[in-house]
């Protein structure tokens, strides 16, 4: 016969599993199916009309979602303005008047709190934002697990620690990529997503005027008109010549050594990695399938689920 005790011990213990259950629930497909069924097609409209304004739109909505990925999570804690008692993670030095895409993320959060209030997360409105904006530039699509939730913190530390840097080379890469869980092949195709968007003149400077084994001395040229030696520091350049059509002729530049930053050509450096930028090069249905694949575990990098964190009515401050 059950002691008063053991019926106390029995319910403390089932209430504590269910803590557990709910805050290592997983990601699924069909998160908003019942609890928010507009949230797919409201996310894509608004992704549709911000990329067809300002076509590079859908680079910057990819990289977003990979800063945060890359730094405790894919969280939104990227999202996250600078409050007094809390440092965000845009005025690290990767992020500082470089990242873009927040008010479309606004937008889309604006319309999903007026038919879903307090349903639908920053973090997976950022992840799924970032896979409709490569749609939009005729890349491909990848299914988005959902349920992710908002994280109450930021790392400035980590967003200039964890992500990896346009100067790195080739060992660099693959270390700050192997830290993450991904192998050289899902870095570089990982690193594709650099088939679209642009970037500044202080990054890409020292390769066009020191790097002359390495860089094509056309392509260098080229580039030094809009970015001198001295000034022009926010002055833009694309990484290839479709910066908004997401194919492969990113890799085909490397091929030619006409990689835009230092951490594009470092991919050719390495016999392993090199002969992956030749079969991307040749080959765009393989790089549009690795591809996808490597950004589906990226967007299941940490994510906080079940109980964990909150669903931010605001993506820019924590509730």
């Amino acid at each position: 016969m059950s002691t008063p005790f053991s019926i106390a011990f029995i319910a403390r213990i089932a209430f504590l599993l269910l803590l557990v259950g709910a805050g290592n629930a997983r990601l699924t497909h069909n998160f908003y199916n019942t609890r928010c069924p507009q949230f797919g097609s409201i996310v894509r409209d608004t992704v549709r009309l911000a990329v067809s304004r300002d076509p590079r739109m859908g680079a910057s909505l990819l990289r977003l979602h990979f800063h945060d990925c890359f730094v405790n999570g894919c969280d939104a804690s990227v999202l996250l303005d600078d409050t007094p008692t809390l440092t965000g993670e845009k005025t690290a030095a990767p992020n500082m008047n470089s990242l873009r895409g927040f008010e479309v993320i606004d937008d889309i959060k604006a319309q999903l709190e007026r038919v879903c209030p307090g349903v639908v997360s920053c973090a997976d409105i950022t992840a799924v934002a970032a896979r409709d904006g490569v749609v939009q530039l005729n890349g491909p699509s990848w299914r988005v697990a959902l349920g992710r939730r908002d994280s109450t913190t930021a790392s400035y530390s980590g967003a200039g620690s964890d992500l990896p840097g346009p100067f790195s080379d080739i060992d660099s890469l693959i270390s700050d990529f192997s830290r993450k869980g991904f192998s050289p092949r899902e870095m570089v195709a990982l690193s594709g997503a650099h088939s679209i968007g642009q970037a500044r003149c202080f990054l890409f400077r020292d390769r066009i005027y020191n790097e002359t084994t390495t860089t094509d001395p056309t392509f260098a040229t080229s580039l030094q008109a809009n970015c001198p030696l001295h000034g022009g520091d926010d002055n833009l350049a694309p990484f290839d010549a479709t910066p908004n059509s997401f194919d492969n002729n990113y890799y085909r530049n490397l091929q030619g050594n006409r990689g835009l930053l230092h951490s594009d050509q470092a991919l050719t450096t390495r016999a392993g990695t090199s002969s992956q930028v030749n079969g991307y090069a040749t080959n765009s249905a393989t790089f549009f399938n690795d591809f996808a694949d490597a950004m589906v575990k990226m967007s299941e990098l940490g994510p906080l689920t079940g109980t964990q964190g909150q669903i931010r009515t605001n993506c820019r401050m924590v509730n």
